[in-house]
This record gives structure tokens, sequence and C-alpha cells, in this order.
């Protein structure tokens, strides 16, 4: 008898954020924010109303809050890097960095 395979499904569940809106950073530093319309099992993902967070022209390393905006855009999954619901998240303090306290010697 031959064996069936089992289809491979996405390795992350994105249904809960359909027509929600997330954050998705990629490999090399850019950021986006938008409505999330679809994706596929190799996490290609598809957005609209799009805005690409600009970075700092002096710090490329820096993303700023100055944006541009895209409209419908579809994303590549090999350069997904993270990808995160917008409501929900806020920045906070790095509970592992230490204050640097001057020695008086």
């Amino acid at each position: 008898m031959a064996q069936r395979k089992q289809k491979k499904g996405s390795i992350i569940d994105l249904n809960s954020y359909i027509d929600k809106a997330i954050r998705v950073k990629f490999t090399g530093g850019r950021e986006v924010v938008g409505i999330l319309k679809g994706y596929d099992q190799l996490v290609n993902v598809v957005l609209d109303d799009t805005e690409e967070y600009l970075r700092d022209p002096i710090d490329p390393y820096k993303v700023t809050n100055k944006t541009r905006s895209l409209g419908l855009t579809v994303l590549r999954g090999t350069s997904v890097l993270l990808i995160s619901p917008v409501d929900g998240t806020k920045e906070i303090a790095n509970p592992f960095a230490q204050e640097q306290k001057q020695v008086i010697s």
C-alpha cells in the first residue's frame, strides 16, 4: 500500500490576526506596519494600508517615527524576521541593562 504524505502546514498560525494591524520586521532592518489580508505556509504575507518606517540617515540601524505609505504589499517570507500585533504591544525599559555607575577611587 502506498503511504500518503501529510501536508505541511504553516509554521505559524496568523488566522487570528487577519484584518488586524501587524508589524513586520525584515532581515536588514526594514520595518512595516499594515493590515494583514493573507499569508501562506512559507510566511509570504499580504498587507494592506502598509506604511514603512524610515531609517535614520545618520544611523542606518535606527528606525525613526517617519513613515512612507506603500499601500497594498506582498512581503516575501524568506526575508521576514518577526511578525507581531500592533495592538497590545508597547516599548518597555530593558530589564537586563545595568545602570553604569561611576567608580571613584
